[in-house]
């Protein structure tokens, strides 16, 4: 079977747990999300308003409910402190597929977070039986491209003016991994 997801995985690491969202995680998301400068590589810049931000994680909580996404908050284990997030997202499970994405705090930067969440991530995605992950970048977001790099992702192609941000079109990068 592909992805159960009746019963929400909650994942380990070395230094991180990774819950499945909750509501009660906006205000997390909201710390991350209004830092213009981590915001930088989205679609979407800094959003200031954490009603915004709640409707969003709202979404993603249905999203998981309904079996299209798996949204984790990703929290140390040292502390449970908020870190980041990370997903699969746009699961198909007819072509065992589906996408990656995450997001850290600025504080969170240069830890090492992002790849050993994802390196989890990946492994569960693997075992779920999955056989092709997708992930996309803006250009210029090095640090993204060096994680999916590490995790063996290849790029897979260019896209051109696919997001349309503050009136001006931005390419992303998309990338792949074959489980």
């Amino acid at each position: 079977m592909i992805l159960d997801l009746t019963r929400l995985p909650i994942l380990e690491t070395e230094r991180l747990r990774l819950d499945p969202l909750t509501e009660a995680d906006a205000q997390g998301v909201f710390s991350i999300v209004d830092d213009p400068e981590v915001m930088a590589y989205w679609d979407w810049p800094e959003i200031d308003d954490p009603d915004v931000v709640a409707g969003v994680v709202r979404t993603q909580v249905e999203a998981m409910q309904a079996g299209r996404a798996i949204h984790w908050a990703m929290r140390a284990l040292a502390d449970s402190a908020f870190v980041g997030a990370c997903e699969l997202s746009d699961i198909d499970r007819r072509h065992r597929r589906a996408a990656v994405s995450f997001m850290l705090g600025r504080d969170a930067w240069a830890e090492g977070y992002a790849l050993e969440a994802m390196r989890t991530v990946v492994a569960y995605a693997a075992a779920s039986g999955l056989r092709k992950l997708t992930a996309r970048t803006h250009l210029g977001n090095r640090r993204s491209e060096s994680v999916l790099e590490e995790l063996g992702f290849h790029e897979e192609g260019l896209v051109r003016g696919h997001i349309r941000e503050e009136g001006d079109r931005r390419d992303f990068r998309l990338f792949g991994l074959t489980l």
